[in-house]
């Protein structure tokens, strides 16, 4: 084991890549809402009702969007400082 190397992360750095898996994982999250209304069985009449599923999925979609938002937003100030130090380097040239 490395001596000059910290076990830990710092605080600020261990959250933002926890906000970055939530990121990455939200489409999946996503996919399974939008999937779930397939796994609901038909109603004792054997007929599915599809209003009761739109109804779901449209209260779905704005919730998702909302938290999509609130992780950029928590996440911006961390893209611009990369895209920052990527100009500085010339490799966005």
């Amino acid at each position: 084991m490395r001596r000059g190397r910290a076990l830990f992360l710092e605080r600020r750095g261990y959250r933002l890549r926890r906000l970055m898996d939530a990121a990455r994982l939200l489409p999946v999250l996503g996919v399974f809402l939008f999937m779930l209304p397939i796994l609901w069985g038909p109603q004792a009449t054997g007929a599915r009702s599809t209003a009761v599923d739109g109804v779901y999925l449209f209260l779905v979609w704005p919730v998702l969007i909302v938290l999509a938002y609130l992780i950029s937003r928590r996440l911006a100030p961390v893209t611009e400082e990369a895209g920052d130090a990527w100009d500085e380097g010339g490799a966005g040239r």
